[in-house]
């Protein structure tokens, strides 16, 4: 797979192509992957990617699992325990924000049925197709990902500026930045 072209942004570095070729831009739907999709969008707010996928199998450990239902229910104590995570980002915000947002996140399966049946509705439950050329010249926000932030906000939940939810719409396959030129542009288009 090594001579496959990929997005600039990911090459080089085994971690990120790992997650280029197999999960980047791929339609979610379950709601577990949504919800640990948008956990790490919001811890990554501010930091680099690269950052958060390194920590993922320890957010995963901290965080139950990425459990919305548990993570919903966290006390204080829970809370000063994964302050003293050093294996996270422990930023008191963010760990706050993340039960504030799995109990939004609740909220909005009650109301809908599903976290997916919300989400994929500001994009007519179909991906969109972008055409980008090279991922610095790719939006970092679009019209839908504002209205996706202002709702959500909303809703009660945290750091979900457009800036973090275009990220999360491109992580979850709502849209597809991969390069014209990536494999996995011409991959994800035919199945759209």
């Amino acid at each position: 797979m090594n001579d496959l072209k990929r997005c600039g942004w990911c090459e080089g570095d085994a971690l990120y192509e790992a997650y280029h070729d197999k999960e980047w831009g791929v339609p979610v739907r379950d709601d577990a992957t949504l919800f640990e999709f948008l956990i790490l969008e919001t811890f990554q707010a501010g930091l680099s990617w690269i950052t958060i996928l390194r920590k993922r199998e320890n957010f995963k450990e901290a965080f139950d699992e990425f459990d919305y239902k548990k993570i919903a229910e966290y006390t204080e104590d829970k809370i000063q325990e994964l302050l003293l995570n050093a294996g996270i980002i422990r930023n008191k915000l963010k760990v706050r924000a993340a039960i504030t947002n799995a109990q939004a996140f609740l909220k909005i399966q009650n109301e809908f049925g599903s976290f997916s049946n919300y989400i994929w509705k500001f994009v007519e439950n179909k991906p969109i197709q972008n055409t980008v050329e090279n991922y610095k010249k790719a939006p970092a926000t679009s019209e839908i990902s504002d209205l996706l932030s202002k709702d959500l906000k909303k809703r009660g939940f945290k750091f979900v500026g457009s800036t973090v939810m275009y990220a999360y719409m491109q992580a979850v396959g709502m849209v597809n930045d991969h390069e014209e030129n990536c494999y996995r542009n011409r991959v994800l288009s035919s199945k759209n």
